[in-house]
């Protein structure tokens, strides 16, 4: 990678990094701490109030990603930070619960991601884009098991109010940050590898292997919400740990989760068992889910028992997916296809919340846990139908003008070379894109057809 592409992506990723911090920290806590405001006794607005932001996320994220393309990167991307800073504000100055989730569904309006993404595909080359793409997934993923780390002794020190205040914070960082270090694209398109096209839709929406995936994105995320309604309080109320304590729990049971998660996706990904690797996830998941509906949550042994099979899941889920995305998507869709499926998980984060949220108030924890488990019961039937991915990797070429004549006969002169599995020319973009076999295939006679040598 270049300086260039390097700074962008280091730089990008820590915008991410300050954006979703500001999402996390109140995942952890926040059961807890909404008893003590005006509503709080009701755990069915506790469980709004923390996935409204999901809502309203699911709903601005692909608008605000093309809007992105018609007034540029950046204007968009300080609009949704400054979306999100005024939400926080109005969350910290909150004196009820439902004004919490007015601002929390505030801070979900500013739906940057796809702008992000698409900003990142501006600044760097194709050969490089997955680099740069994992650089961010990476930071995502260690934002996610700081915050469970972080949140509750901040949340003793400075209340919910001040993780408020501090997310405020955090997007004005992130909006200097943008300014200061992310550098001015000298062009910007679209780009099908990462930019949703409302004309492909159509395609990714009735691909039956991509709507297996998205339902297990929406029920992973459902079930991890749900379970942030109710762990809080089980953890401080049947294992007798205060608020700034828990770190103690999560701790280990995501260290565990993340080292026993690199040598199941390496395993996965070089050994071509990625679909095995990510049904036994499935099914981890499933035993967890199950142990805690039966009610095995009344003391702190059983507790981290179950959350450390669950994060161990969790783990190669959040792996593995995106790779299963990349591999089953159609080529020139692929952006679209990724697009859909974090629309879908952001409705994972509401649906599993406010409906966690109402079964505990109504019924207890062991109906959440029950409700989960159907999910991810239902998630591990249909994946079982789920078609084994190759072991391909997308390739992306620029061409010149004088070569896109016939872009469709390009693409089946390229589509017939030796493991070549899918190719597709898309004049307007001047691009190519070929998902080939990781070895052995004819990357000399690609070159000799899209650029005249090799």
């Amino acid at each position: 990678m270049s300086p260039l592409e390097l700074r962008a992506s280091l730089g990008l990723s820590g915008l991410y990094a300050l954006r979703m911090l500001g999402m996390f920290l109140v995942l952890p806590v926040f059961a807890v701490y909404a008893r003590a405001l005006p509503g709080g006794d009701n755990h069915a607005l506790v469980g709004v109030a923390l996935g409204a932001y999901g809502l309203t996320q699911a709903l601005l994220q692909l608008p605000l990603g093309m809007l992105s393309d018609r007034i540029g990167r950046k204007p968009v991307i300080y609009l949704g930070l400054t979306l999100f800073a005024l939400g926080s504000l109005l969350a910290a100055l909150a004196d009820s619960l439902i004004w919490i989730a007015v601002g929390r569904a505030l801070q979900g309006s500013g739906a940057i991601s796809a702008a992000i993404t698409a900003l990142l595909a501006d600044l760097t080359r194709e050969e490089h884009r997955t680099k740069a793409m994992a650089i961010v997934g990476g930071t995502i993923g260690a934002t996610f098991a700081a915050s469970l780390v972080i949140a509750p002794p901040l949340a003793q020190w400075v209340g919910l109010p001040g993780i408020f205040l501090l997310t405020g914070a955090l997007a004005v960082a992130a909006m200097l940050g943008t300014w200061r270090i992310i550098p001015d694209p000298s062009k910007s398109s679209f780009h099908s590898d990462a930019e949703a096209n409302p004309q492909r839709l159509p395609m990714v929406l009735k691909d039956p292997q991509l709507l297996r995936l998205n339902y297990g994105v929406f029920a992973l995320h459902a079930a991890q919400m749900a379970m942030f309604v109710t762990m809080p309080l089980a953890l401080t109320q049947a294992a007798g740990l205060p608020v700034d304590q828990h770190w103690k729990v999560y701790l280990p049971v995501m260290g565990m989760g993340f080292l026993l998660m690199v040598p199941a996706v390496i395993v996965g990904e070089t050994r071509n068992r990625l679909k095995q690797v990510f049904l036994a996830a499935v099914a981890l998941m499933l035993v967890a889910q199950l142990g805690m509906s039966a009610g095995g949550l009344d003391s702190l042994g059983p507790i981290v028992l179950w959350l450390g099979l669950y994060f161990v899941a969790f783990n190669i889920l959040e792996a593995t997916q995106p790779s299963l995305i990349s591999k089953l998507a159609p080529a020139e869709a692929k952006g679209t296809a990724m697009g859909v499926y974090n629309t879908t998980q952001s409705l994972g984060f509401f649906v599993g919340s406010a409906g966690g949220g109402w079964l505990y108030h109504h019924s207890g924890a062991s109906p959440v846990y029950a409700l989960c488990a159907v999910l991810i019961g239902i998630w591990l039937v249909l994946s079982l139908g789920l078609r084994p991915p190759l072991p391909v990797r997308t390739m992306m070429y620029h061409i010149d003008d004088d070569r896109l004549g016939d872009a469709p006969g390009l693409a089946r002169q390229l589509a017939a070379l030796d493991g070549v599995k899918e190719a597709v020319v898309i004049a307007e973009e001047g691009v190519a894109y070929l998902k080939v076999m990781r070895e052995g295939w004819d990357e000399a006679g690609a070159r000799q057809l899209l650029f005249g040598h090799a």
